[in-house]
């Protein structure tokens, strides 16, 4: 977790009625969390792009082009979260472990009538769930099909109220495994990729709000987009702009997708 000491300010861009104003880095990011608070459900996601479109850097993940201002819009959106969707892929590229927050974010969570704990969802065709989160205390949702190979190691592991079968070859059917998150409290999903799973949220019409980061680098090469799919968007999804902050270079994006 970040030392909010060594975090930057963040400079409002939009909405207008409010630029200039500045949000100081602070243990429970009380204002920051009062601008990115939201009734919900939702379904969120949070990104970071380098500015010729690269979701990653050249080692494959995002801690090579993200920084501490990127990271207090990560936890602080964590935060206002029940539950964060990730695919396995990122989840093995990235390293994901249990989820957990700083104290100050944790009793500011609690004070906006959060339930305890931030889940972590996993979605997944083949099963390939990192075994230290299969093994952890709490371990994860795992979205998956009837077809997985590992199905009932999963239920064995997790237990069956923690694997949540839907879809069919082509895929998890993201609204039916959305429902049964819901339905077990779960009405506020932040996603953090990858860049498969957005693209499959997005053309599932799923997706109300979009944050992305623009990181100050340009790094060439194959990097994936922040979506990642080999279809066209048709008709093409527009989304209208909330607010824009700003530290050090780095931009920060909110978009909505709902009018």
């Amino acid at each position: 977790m970040t030392d909010v000491t060594d975090s930057p300010a963040l400079d409002v861009l939009l909405p207008t009625d409010r630029a200039g104003a500045r949000i100081a880095p602070a243990a429970g990011e009380h204002e920051l969390l009062d601008l990115l608070d939201a009734d919900g459900p939702w379904v969120r996601a949070n990104m970071i792009s380098t500015l010729d479109g690269g979701a990653t850097g050249p080692d494959h993940v995002t801690g090579s082009i993200n920084g501490p201002a990127d990271l207090r819009v990560f936890e602080a959106l964590r935060t206002l979260a029940d539950v964060v969707l990730v695919g396995a892929g990122t989840v093995r590229q990235e390293r994901y472990g249990s989820l957990s927050l700083p104290a100050a974010l944790a009793a500011e969570r609690r004070a906006r009538g959060r339930r305890e704990t931030v889940e972590l969802a996993v979605a997944t065709l083949t099963g390939d769930v990192p075994d230290r989160l299969l093994a952890s205390d709490r371990p994860p949702y795992v979205l998956t099909t009837p077809g997985c190979p590992a199905l009932d190691e999963l239920r064995a592991r997790v237990g069956d109220d923690h694997v949540v079968v839907t879809g069919g070859p082509d895929g998890v059917d993201l609204p039916a495994a959305l429902d049964v998150l819901a339905a077990d409290g779960l009405t506020r999903v932040v996603t953090e990729g990858g860049p498969t799973l957005l693209s499959a949220l997005v053309a599932a019409d799923l997706l109300d709000e979009l944050f992305l980061t623009w990181s100050p680098v340009v790094v060439g090469g194959p990097a994936p987009r922040v979506l990642d799919t080999a279809q066209w968007l048709r008709p093409v999804r527009e989304l209208r702009p909330v607010h824009l902050l700003h530290a050090d270079g780095v931009l920060l994006g909110r978009w909505t997708l709902r009018g």
